[in-house]
């Protein structure tokens, strides 16, 4: 089993993380990104998106996107971290805040970076004035989760998941776009030293 993607992207972070979570090592290789190999044809063999990271199998069955892949680690690897909730209640309440935090924190942020900084200008139709809205509508999504962990422990209450892992990967990101966890958001800036002191994100 061999995971392919590139170190230091949100979505490759996030699985990093997670198998770090469950203590598992994974074969790893690196996909050139800004030459394009996510491109090539023998790419989209395994990952039909052409998106990092990839979960290829020892039988040659291939996993894309990354919480699919955790997913799957979560089911075939014994563990009681119960890192997608354990009651129905806690499972649902994970798998809200994971899709809150990606459609109303990652989406922007990635749509605000591309569009800004031109990184994929020679694949892409850059808009400057989307990437301003998208980094806007970041910005104000974060008094959200400021909001939430004001009231838990955890973004999906009192037990850690994988919801915090991708909130995580976000604040990481969105320094990129000049926005930080300041003293504007308390809350989150608890949160936030807090997941500082797991091994598994430092």
């Amino acid at each position: 089993m061999k995971i392919h993607h590139k170190a230091g992207t949100p979505s490759s972070k996030r699985v990093n993380i997670f198998l770090r979570e469950l203590g598992i090592e994974i074969e790893s290789v690196e996909v050139d990104l800004r030459a394009g190999e996510n491109r090539s044809a023998a790419f989209r063999e395994k990952a039909p998106n052409g998106l990092i990271p990839v979960l290829e199998l020892d039988d040659g069955t291939c996993i894309c996107e990354s919480l699919a892949i955790c997913r799957y680690l979560d089911a075939t690897t014994p563990n009681n971290k119960a890192l997608f909730g354990r009651t129905p209640l806690e499972q649902a309440q994970v798998e809200m805040w994971q899709r809150i935090v990606e459609l109303q924190g990652l989406v922007p942020a990635f749509q605000a970076f591309r569009n800004l900084s031109g990184f994929y200008s020679d694949r892409e139709n850059c808009i400057k004035e989307w990437g301003e809205e998208s980094r806007q509508r970041l910005k104000q999504f974060l008094p959200v989760l400021d909001t939430q962990l004001g009231k838990h422990t955890w973004l999906a209450g009192e037990h850690f998941s994988v919801a915090d892992i991708t909130a995580w990967v976000l604040c990481g990101f969105m320094q990129n776009l000049e926005l930080t966890v300041d003293d504007s958001l308390p809350h989150l800036k608890r949160w936030h030293q807090q997941m500082a002191q797991r091994p598994s994100v430092q």
